[in-house]
């Protein structure tokens, strides 16, 4: 779990598909992603975790842009938390948390109000496969730190999956389920509550 939060808090994004597309239909793909993610207000999905070595986490994934999102574990107590300014990780093993302003982190890209493909990251590759459209971006003054893989499907055009590859090569995935999107969503899923502490921390 910490190495998922490293992950978090310190790759960008790097994949070359299986066919890759025109310098027209790419810029189009690139438009067509950043509108649907600007336009991600609310969501609730289920997802699995798989990491490198080949462990697999569940849970539930919650979404509040700009600034907020939030990451709970089936198997484990462990956390993701965005609050808007911080995002922290709960670790229950040592019942500590770590913690980062959310523009040092990978979450800066997805939870910023003005979202952009252009400028700090680029976008490298993009190719179509069996329905879905995969997307390579890495941090522009730093490519070699790591990447994410997006996975977009066709129809109807959704995020369904990505891949965070760290600068060694190991590879964690994140594929959504069931997804939700414009529902009501409670302020505190987005603070930062300590298990077994009774007033969220807020910032």
């Amino acid at each position: 779990m910490r190495k998922f939060f490293t992950l978090f808090l310190t790759a960008a994004f790097l994949f070359i598909g299986s066919v890759t597309v025109n310098a027209q239909t790419a810029a189009r793909d690139i438009q067509n992603a950043e509108d649907y993610l600007r336009n991600l207000g609310t969501m609730k999905s289920e997802f699995i975790q798989r990491a490198h070595n080949g462990s697999r986490l569940s849970g539930t994934f919650y979404l509040n842009r700009p600034g907020k999102l939030r990451f709970e574990y089936n198997e484990v107590d462990d956390f993701i938390v965005a609050d808007g300014i911080f995002i922290y990780f709960y670790d229950s093993e040592l019942g500590e948390q770590t913690n980062a302003p959310i523009g040092h982190t990978l979450a800066d890209f997805l939870l910023r109000e003005n979202l952009s493909l252009k400028d700090d990251v680029t976008v490298q590759h993009i190719s179509r496969d069996d329905g879905y459209i995969t997307m390579t971006i890495v941090e522009t003054k730093d490519t070699a730190s790591g990447s994410v893989k997006l996975f977009f499907k066709e129809e109807p055009y959704t995020l369904k999956k990505w891949q965070v590859t760290d600068a060694a090569g190991l590879v964690t995935e994140i594929s959504l389920q069931n997804i939700k999107r414009d529902i009501d969503l409670p302020a505190r899923l987005f603070a930062y509550l300590k298990p077994k502490q009774d007033k969220p921390q807020y910032n």
